[in-house]
């Protein structure tokens, strides 16, 4: 499947802002059932290009002239192949018990804690974690409006509804509950597949069956293996380590972003052998 990717995000600022930086996780993953075909990111101040800690494509811009906005477009294709019940090749060199420490947004409380014994047995397989992600999406509709980015896993249990992230926050707080291995994952969702945003958000676990032991990647708000409809930009330990765009700056009054995300797809390009082969 070929994703064709228009992303275009806009801040705007009520008075002049005299400096910022903003931290772009906004270039396909480097990994063996994806291929970026055409990629391009198109920004009015330099950037410099970086890997980060957990191994995404990114960028450092740096704005040093007074500017009361900020536009990004990022436009490009990727040749996707769906993982085999979800597995994804990763030859990180990083444990993947990085991914068992919770963050503000992944703590879990004593409601967390209950709903991963129940729904999570000492040794999970993948269907637990399809379970999981069906319980999830029974216990938080999916209403935009209600959460925002600052949001716990903790309070969109309480109010019962959210977002992808939201989704993915919780999965991953159960998955800490139970001392797996789970990390959050941001990216792109092709436009037939869901009447939601075309930014997404899902996860990776990590499954330990003997000689299949790897990170197996789920559609939380899908309750499915990640499939060839998803374009991978960045893992972290939650939103705020995988965030496509963030920033800081001097100034500037009152801030207004626009985002626009539109994904459509074709026929794919990229063969389940050559996946096989990038991958050896």
């Amino acid at each position: 499947m070929i994703l064709s990717i228009r992303h275009e995000t806009t801040y705007r600022y009520t008075e002049p802002v005299g400096y910022s930086i903003q931290h772009l996780r906004l270039t396909p993953r480097t990994e063996p059932h994806q291929r970026t075909l055409q990629w391009h990111i198109d920004v009015t101040a330099p950037k410099q290009a970086m890997v980060d800690a957990f191994g995404n494509h990114s960028h450092i811009v740096t704005y040093t002239q007074p500017h009361t906005e900020i536009r990004i477009v990022v436009t490009g294709k990727v040749d996707i192949v769906a993982p085999e019940n979800g597995r994804i090749v990763d030859d990180s060199a990083l444990s993947p018990l990085v991914f068992t420490v919770p963050t503000r947004l992944t703590q879990p409380d004593e409601t967390i804690i209950e709903l991963a014994s129940r729904i999570l047995p000492a040794s999970p397989r993948g269907t637990d974690f399809l379970k999981l992600a069906e319980t999830i999406n029974q216990s938080v509709a999916y209403e935009t409006g209600h959460t925002a980015v600052t949001s716990t896993a903790a309070e969109a249990l309480v109010l019962g509804r959210g977002v992808c992230q939201d989704h993915a926050h919780l999965f991953l707080a159960c998955c800490h509950a139970a001392g797996i291995p789970a990390r959050y994952v941001s990216g792109y969702i092709d436009s037939g597949m869901t009447h939601n945003a075309e930014s997404h958000a899902w996860v990776d676990v990590w499954l330990d069956e003997g000689s299949d032991t790897g990170w197996v990647s789920i559609d939380v708000t899908h309750a499915i293996y990640q499939n060839n409809h998803l374009c991978r930009l960045a893992v972290g330990r939650d939103y705020e380590s995988a965030a496509p765009v963030r920033g800081v700056r001097l100034s500037g009054g009152e801030e207004s972003l626009t985002v626009d995300v539109q994904v459509a797809s074709s026929l794919h390009l990229y063969s389940q052998s050559q996946a096989r082969a990038h991958s050896q």
